[in-house]
């Protein structure tokens, strides 16, 4: 993260405010200086809960203490970032890159948290939906010509040319849109409410990547909305217990992704925090949602959790 914010700042790509930490004292010493709500983050990988929106100056020393000084997130903490609270509805664009050429895909916008309402710990994703905002020609424009082509760019300039996925979290703030984060890979569950959407061959995309020819590909998409729902563990994203039986994903007639999931005597049974993703597709948002939970009240293991109000908050 701190990488990230170093190069926006480079490349005037529209971004948070923020500061970058590697002492506990200073950070601390920051935060009294500072508005609230604010935003502290891990600068390594946390599993998806390394960033904490404290809402008063209390939770963010004790964020600061969690993470720098107990260790709580392990090495991922020993430096930190510190932004300003952007406020706006968020949303994930992925893109296809082949160090030149950068081709977004459909957008799409994730719910972190953990319980209904945006309440609770953040998570690696509890579901996501497609489109992930109702977006103009014009800001369809300015997200790629003022932070999608000139981040490929940047990453050219430096050295270090892209190919790959690059995952777009994006903020749509009342000064336009911002960058939140970037990650070098798909987004979990974006891509899982995104690709079965994509009409090309994944695998053609993927050689165009390799072979830098990505401008020689014709992407076609489907003319739907989208909806995943995530079914996790009871307890997650904290403690949870394991391999309690699943039933109903042969009948419930939708498309099921399968993650935190084992064979155990012949029976499929929960391995994970996020155990299973439910997909529907309808030619509205409003449809996708409802298939998506009609294949969720279908499914059944103990102490299962889920949210109920994907793609009706913005999350």
């Amino acid at each position: 993260k701190a990488f990230s914010k170093q190069l926006m700042k480079k490349y005037s790509i529209p971004t948070a405010k923020y500061e970058i930490f590697t002492e506990e004292q200073a950070a601390l010493d920051y935060l009294e200086t500072q508005p609230m709500p604010i935003v502290i983050k891990c600068d390594g990988l946390a599993l998806g809960k390394g960033v904490i929106i404290a809402q008063n100056l209390d939770e963010a020393k004790q964020a600061v203490k969690d993470m720098m000084e107990d260790q709580k997130f392990g090495s991922a903490g020993s430096t930190i970032v510190i932004e300003e609270c952007m406020t706006g509805p968020e949303l994930t664009v992925l893109a296809f890159s082949d160090g030149n050429t950068c081709v977004p895909m459909v957008s799409s916008r994730d719910h972190k948290r953990a319980y209904d309402h945006d309440e609770g710990l953040n998570t690696g994703g509890m579901g996501a939906v497609t489109p992930g905002a109702d977006m103009t020609d014009e800001l369809k424009a300015r997200i790629q010509n003022e932070i999608i082509t000139p981040t490929v760019e940047a990453l050219k300039k430096e050295g270090r040319p892209f190919k790959g996925v690059i995952y777009f979290g994006l903020m749509l703030t009342p000064e336009g849109p911002k960058v939140v984060e970037y990650n070098a890979r798909f987004g979990d569950p974006e891509a899982q409410a995104v690709l079965p959407l994509l009409e090309n061959s994944l695998l053609d995309i993927v050689d165009a990547i390799i072979d830098g020819k990505l401008d020689q590909i014709d992407f076609k998409w489907k003319n739907k909305c989208s909806c995943v729902v995530v079914m996790a563990s009871g307890g997650y994203p904290q403690s949870y217990a394991k391999g309690y039986e699943i039933t109903g994903i042969d009948t419930c007639g939708k498309l099921v992704f399968q993650a935190g999931t084992a064979l155990k005597d012949g029976k499929l049974v929960t391995s994970g925090g996020r155990v299973l993703c439910v997909y529907d597709e309808a030619d509205t948002l409003d449809e996708a949602i409802d298939g998506a939970y009609e294949g969720v009240a279908k499914i059944s293991f103990k102490d299962m959790h889920f949210r109920h109000d994907i793609g009706r908050t913005l999350g």
